[in-house]
């Protein structure tokens, strides 16, 4: 077996491949499925009749925060209508307790800690890293987060939040069940009443099979009673187009407070043309939830694709996830060679996100999880992908010469 595996390294670098399956993308296909926004007509006043053309509204078109309270799940008056992604909003919600949380802003605290389900979203790391925010890795378990670890975290000082996907999370694809997420709420608001619970719900809607049902975050925060500490955001940036689609924020009480203090003084209004022609295009949560279908018919094949390779590869060289929904496949490697493995992909000209990346600081302490990235390429590129990454774990674990 070996000695195929090493010629089969050597046929992939003769195709001088070029493909890259770094980063969570929707395809051609998947866009062209809202090119109806593009040309759209919609009025210039809101529901409300508010000018859509001029300033005003900054907190959202009536409209878009309905549809956002439908998303959701939480009452209108607690949803703000923004921009851009879910990202971003959970961006603006660090940058507002970083400057102005009360009784004391996040800067003026030593060593503020975030605590960080892992592997996680390397953005997320990113975002910590740049208000000097430590991020404290916790494991995720098929429930959501280890309780255990979660409360072996929070026996230290200055730990002021946790930030997740809690569904179909980033890069693994676990689903937090209803009862962890309760009993997260119930020991992190012990810790402290100002604890925040950041939950970036990026794929609230992007089952690509059945899936683990989930109770809204919103109705768990009000049954929790932490509403005032939970911020929940999600967005259409995967439902319509990469950075052209409108986001929405769940929050109450001080939490609502702060992000429309923040947001007052930087955005002073969101495109509320976009949000109108967001709501024109889909009209209602239904319209949204149908739309996705299309997407999940095109999403479903690629993963059926990639696991058919993973499938092939011997149990003793790992393991890898089998999401319901999402954008990524977790492999995990039993030897501590990923930087190996995606060290050699690149030698054969595939580009996987860099080993590490989905911990904080990039360490991986057993160098073993490699985040794969399906959606965006064409089937025949991927087959190629697969066909890399194979080998590559192959000739990595194997320790072969080539």
């Amino acid at each position: 077996m070996h000695q195929e595996t090493i010629k089969r390294f050597n046929s992939l670098k003769e195709k001088g491949l070029s493909i890259d399956i770094t980063r969570g993308k929707p395809d051609k296909d998947q866009l062209d499925l809202s090119n109806g926004l593009i040309d759209i007509s919609i009025p210039t006043l809101s529901d409300d009749g508010a000018d859509l053309r001029n300033y005003g509204e900054p907190f959202g078109i009536i409209e878009a925060r309905k549809l956002g309270s439908e998303l959701l799940n939480a009452p209108v008056e607690n949803v703000l209508a923004c921009e851009q992604s879910s990202l971003l909003l959970t961006y603006q919600t660090v940058l507002a307790n970083f400057l102005f949380a009360e009784p004391n802003p996040w800067k003026n605290i030593n060593n503020p800690k975030f605590i960080c389900p892992v592997p996680g979203f390397d953005r997320h790391f990113m975002m910590l890293g740049d208000f000097g925010i430590d991020a404290i890795p916790v494991p995720l378990t098929d429930e959501g987060i280890d309780l255990e670890a979660f409360t072996d975290v929070l026996k230290e000082e200055n730990v002021v939040g946790m930030l997740c996907v809690p569904r179909h999370s980033n890069p693994s694809g676990e689903i937090y069940s209803d009862e962890n997420l309760l009993e997260a709420f119930k020991i992190g608001s012990s810790y402290s009443k100002k604890f925040l619970f950041l939950f970036d719900h990026a794929y609230l809607i992007h089952d690509f099979l059945p899936s683990k049902s989930q109770r809204p975050l919103w109705e768990l925060a009000l049954e929790a009673g932490v509403e005032n500490q939970t911020v929940i955001t999600t967005s259409f940036s995967k439902v319509t187009f990469g950075g052209g689609g409108i986001s929405f924020l769940a929050t109450a009480g001080h939490s609502l407070d702060l992000i429309k203090k923040v947001r007052t003084t930087m955005i002073i209004c969101p495109d509320k043309l976009n949000q109108k022609r967001h709501v024109e295009f889909f009209k209602d949560v239904k319209s949204v939830h149908e739309h996705m279908k299309k997407h999940a018919d095109l999403v479903r094949p690629k993963f059926e694709l990639a696991y058919s390779f993973l499938e092939a590869l011997p149990e003793e060289c790992g393991t890898f996830s089998r999401p319901t929904g999402g954008y990524f496949i977790t492999y995990s490697t039993s030897k501590p060679i990923a930087t190996r493995v995606v060290a050699l992909c690149k030698e054969l000209g595939v580009l996987i996100t860099p080993a590490g990346s989905t911990f904080p600081k990039n360490y991986d302490p057993n160098d073993s999880v490699i985040r794969l990235a399906p959606t965006f390429v064409e089937a025949c590129d991927l087959s190629d992908a697969m066909d890399v990454f194979v080998t590559a774990v192959l000739v990595a674990h194997y320790e072969l010469e080539i």
